[in-house]
């Protein structure tokens, strides 16, 4: 029978998975705790301890180091390694289910001791990783429960493929890389940055045909932004630019929302009770941009979406999944690729970017942080109602929104808004007021009644005389410059309703 060993510090899907591998008739082997969580769900299992005559010993730090652990994972198939396994009284062990004490998650605490931070520095599951990854030929690793499935679905299959216990293998190594690098930066106190990075492909040029350009992933094996082409030819340096811009602003937005993007800049964005809806609505913002551009949607693309696409031309769509009526509907668009996404997340948290000799990270933007509710009459955490007349809550429904779209605008980024949709937008001016210009002539007759969301303050009133002139009726901005008040004269002066927010948004 084939014989796999279970050490998990993250338990989710153990149980499932390890159903699945009795099912398939597997001998299951557990250290303590894991083995204990097996046995409460009447799961057979024989505890590490109990296999090796060993106990665990010093705490819990020695459990799964012994012989007849790491003999039987890296055993060969050969007639010599079998022999010896047999004449010592062990066995093959097959598969490995591991993953390690959280040591990142432990030194993020505050107030952490170094004490703390060093009982949680994983030795036995690091050992495992490294010795199934090594004798990947024959042992497969699973150190990430979201690969559970996929080993049951080729177990059921008839065997784990070569190529997926070596992509499995991979991972394993890349995973005790990345966990001696943490534990390194954290002893030395060294915040120097170490990345990882696989190719994942060469891609046929960068921004311009004479430039060469390679796209990478953290992980091995993954495809592009985390997810999967379903259809379509490959993806180029710029279209992967501008689906992940697209990606992190329809994401930001908690109901289904569409966002459109041409040359890494938004053009329309758009939530609504339905997909279909907030398709046309963020369509509408920018009829003329949209032509050549990607979508980006936070939930599954369904036929009638697909349909209300209509003749358009699109080079991409990304969502977190696609209905069998849109697949079918958007084949006809032979050159329109489709990214499935695995979920709704951006990863990581943070983001490089390259300068001169060095490189800038920063924490990814996700939007306002947590600050209390106002105690000066705003109605919202944090915002402030500086204006004679206060926003209507249509008005303020409508900035909420703004305000949100323009996180993701190059700045000097202006948004006007009407409910929860786009109908001009515009950024990446060396200065405000032109933007405001531009989104004046995207919104055309629909700047009347739309509100107003600005990333950074009005260094002069000119983008609020601009904006009252078009029919803007709300403006939501951070504040701080020191011509706040003459700003806030202008939109009293036009009778407009006027919220500072306290938090800056630029998109460089």
């Amino acid at each position: 029978m084939p014989k796999a060993i279970l050490s998990v510090h993250d338990k989710t899907g153990l149980v499932e998975f390890a159903r699945g591998l009795r099912d398939f008739g597997w001998t299951l082997l557990a250290s303590g705790g894991t083995a204990k969580l097996l046995r409460d769900q009447q799961i057979p299992v024989t505890e590490v301890a109990a296999y090796t005559g060993s106990p665990e010993i010093l705490g819990g730090r020695v459990k799964t180091l012994h012989p007849a652990i790491h003999g039987g994972l890296l055993a060969r198939a050969t007639d010599a390694d079998r022999a010896e396994l047999r004449n010592l009284g062990w066995d093959y062990i097959d598969l490995v289910a591991v993953n390690l004490y959280p040591f990142e998650q432990t030194i993020a605490k505050p107030n952490v001791t170094e004490d703390e931070a060093i009982e949680n520095i994983d030795i036995g599951g690091v050992t495992l990783i490294r010795a199934a990854a090594k004798n990947h030929q024959r042992v497969t690793l699973v150190c990430d429960p979201a690969d559970y499935a996929t080993v049951l679905s080729e177990l059921r299959a008839g065997g784990v493929a070569p190529a997926t216990r070596k992509r499995l293998a991979l991972k394993g190594f890349a995973l005790t890389a990345h966990y001696d690098a943490a534990i390194t930066r954290y002893l030395s106190g060294d915040d120097a940055l170490q990345i990882t990075a696989y190719r994942a492909q060469s891609l046929r040029y960068g921004e311009n045909p004479h430039q060469a350009a390679t796209v990478y992933s953290y992980e091995p094996g993954a495809g592009p932004l985390g997810g999967q082409v379903l259809q379509g030819k490959e993806l180029s340096y710029n279209n992967l630019l501008d689906l992940d811009a697209a990606w992190r602003a329809a994401v930001s937005f908690d109901r289904p929302t569409i966002c459109i993007v041409k040359h890494l800049s938004p053009c329309g964005i758009a939530s609504a009770d339905r997909l279909a809806e907030a398709y046309a609505a963020a369509f509408a913002s920018d009829t003329v941009s949209a032509f050549g551009g990607v979508i980006a949607s936070n939930r599954a693309f369904d036929g009638a979406t697909a349909s209300a696409l209509g003749d358009l031309f699109v080079e991409c769509i990304a969502a977190p999944g696609f209905s069998d009526d849109a697949r079918t509907i958007l084949a006809a668009k032979k050159n329109c690729r489709l990214v499935e996404m695995p979920n709704t997340q951006v990863e990581p948290r943070y983001e490089l970017r390259s300068i001169t000799r060095g490189i800038l990270k920063q924490d990814i933007d996700f939007g306002d942080p947590p600050s209390p509710l106002s105690a000066t009459g705003g109605t919202e955490g944090g915002w402030k109602v500086v204006s004679k007349r206060a926003p209507t809550e249509d008005e303020m429904r409508a900035l909420r929104f703004a305000w949100k779209a323009c996180q993701h605008v190059k700045s000097n980024a202006i948004v006007f808004a009407r409910g929860e949709a786009t109908v001009g937008i515009g950024g990446g001016q060396p200065n405000r007021v032109d933007c405001v210009r531009i989104a004046v002539e995207r919104a055309g007759a629909k700047s009347r009644g739309a509100v107003m969301a600005s990333d950074a303050f009005f260094p002069f009133p000119d983008s609020v005389t601009v904006a009252a002139q078009a029919g803007i009726t709300a403006i939501a901005h951070p504040g701080g410059s020191q011509r706040d008040a003459d700003a806030l004269a202008a939109a009293d002066a036009a009778g407009i309703a006027m919220v500072i927010t306290g938090v800056r948004h630029f998109r460089h």
